[in-house]
């Protein structure tokens, strides 16, 4: 398995610790899951930054993943992948409600709910490596 070398954005850490002390641990559960993944993937390169003040994962074949939570919705957390890729689409389509979404952008967790730790870490996946697998039915799910 080949080694992630993860390009870190210090301002992540300073996001990280501004969370609700009851939120913190779930976003920080998604950021483990991200980097798990990727190393899972054979991804040598991740960047770790803050896009639109939020947390968000970059690779070279990958589209962009964001994770946030917002005091306008403070009884739910989210991971955000590009409106316009087919990656919510084929989610909605494979999973059906397995995962509450946000139109075309978001998969939608509530606090008091588990997550799907196997069907999450392949939504994680395609989003890590969508530009390989975008040109395949259901992305290859």
């Amino acid at each position: 398995m080949s080694t992630l070398n993860i390009r870190q954005n210090p301002a992540v850490e300073t996001k990280f610790n501004a969370y609700p002390k009851e939120i913190a641990p779930k976003l920080q559960y998604l950021r483990e899951l991200v980097l798990k993944v990727a190393e899972e993937s054979g991804i040598t390169e991740l960047e770790e930054t803050l896009k639109w003040g939020e947390p968000s994962y970059l690779t070279k074949k990958g589209s962009t993943l964001r994770i946030d939570w917002k005091a306008k919705a403070p009884k739910q957390y989210a991971m955000y992948f590009k409106c316009t890729s087919k990656l919510v689409t084929t989610f909605r389509e494979v999973y059906g409600e397995r995962f509450n979404y946000e139109k075309n952008r978001a998969i939608v967790f509530d606090v008091e709910d588990g997550l799907p730790p196997d069907e999450l870490k392949e939504c994680i996946r395609l989003a890590l490596t969508y530009h390989s697998v975008k040109h395949l039915p259901l992305l290859g799910l």
